[in-house]
């Protein structure tokens, strides 16, 4: 289905990066993380970040932040189970569909079923901190209330979806493959494809992500975020100690997050736990769209895997047919 992707991206910049990354600079122990030449922390590589631990903490589950030693094989093999989208579909549908019609979330709650279960590839193990939420901040590890603004959109993302797509731009920007899901900014653990690459060189950092091939080039030099907004929002990074910290903004309209707005502001933050682990955390702050900033933290594993090319099908296939069944159901009258 995928081939693997033998010139990752042509960007000069990119290219630049690739030619100028070096070889880890080892410290005197062998578990320490690696460092570049220029001192800095070296988070080249490829990182999996694939988890069962759900983004925000299960409701039965609401006073517990941490699952115990004992409870995390059970948990997960449940979790395992309950994304299972081939054991009791009919069931799925009708719950899915339900809840949809209630929250506003048909389009996540069909792409869960959209698939077999050997397509998926959402990982079979919690986080090692044994955290039962992504969500660090608040504390009750839940994504902050939607404000009025946030509410009204949702639900005007709703009313679209129940009916007949006027034109590409009625879909939102994952499903039109302009940006990719789990690829973000921010990066959050989705579906499949839960990779990225690191490039780095005193100048530059590079994020690579394996969906929908985006690639963040983000420089280290102070330079100002500008004014001309872009669909992955403008991001500017530098160093904070041993953390690199990207700020994003001027966002064109909302990211991979189905209510957020142009006015997100992202901070994130990587860091080199050691030489296998990369501990990412992002801050969301979108005043328009949630009550509160909200905070993520997602620990990131070294694999020894490529990365392959991404071809989004959705968009090259599927927008042709939902057009065109949205032209026939006008021309039908029903």
């Amino acid at each position: 289905m995928n081939s693997r992707s033998h010139g990752l991206f042509s960007l000069c910049a990119a290219a630049t990066l690739l030619l100028s990354t070096t070889a880890f600079a080892q410290s005197s122990s062998g578990d320490a993380p690696p460092r570049t030449p220029d001192g800095q922390p070296n988070l080249s590589g490829v990182w999996d970040f694939r988890t069962v631990t759900p983004l925000e903490r299960p409701d039965g589950l609401a006073d517990k932040a941490f699952l115990t030693g004992e409870e995390v094989a059970a948990y997960a093999a449940e979790r395992v189970r309950d994304s299972n989208a081939d054991l009791d579909r009919e069931a799925k549908k009708q719950e899915t569909t339900a809840r949809g019609q209630v929250n506003g979330t048909s389009e996540t709650q069909d792409l869960a079923l959209a698939y077999n279960d050997f397509w998926w590839d959402r990982g079979t193990d919690v986080v090692e901190t044994r955290r039962t939420s992504l969500v660090i901040d608040p504390p009750n590890g839940k994504i902050p209330a939607l404000t009025a603004a946030g509410e009204a959109k949702a639900a005007e993302r709703t009313r679209i979806d129940q009916r007949p797509t006027e034109g590409p731009e009625d879909r939102p920007l994952g499903e039109r493959c302009i940006t990719g899901f789990n690829s973000g900014p921010p990066m959050l653990p989705a579906a499949y494809n839960m990779n990225v690459q690191i490039f780095q060189n005193a100048d530059y950092v590079v994020l690579l992500n394996e969906m929908v091939h985006n690639a963040r080039i983000i420089p280290l030099d102070g330079s100002d975020h500008g004014s001309v907004p872009m669909w992955t929002g403008v991001s500017r990074g530098h160093w904070e100690g041993d953390t690199l910290v990207v700020e994003t903004k001027n966002f064109l309209r909302e990211t991979s997050f189905r209510n957020s707005s142009d006015k997100l502001h992202l901070i994130e933050r990587i860091q080199r736990q050691d030489k296998d682990t990369l501990i990412y955390t992002f801050t969301v702050t979108d005043p328009t769209t949630w009550t509160a900033p909200w905070t993520v933290e997602l620990p990131m594993r070294r694999t020894d895997l490529p990365i392959y090319e991404y071809a989004c099908h959705e968009g090259n296939y599927g927008m042709d047919g939902t057009l065109s069944g949205a032209r026939a159901i006008e021309k039908s009258g029903e």
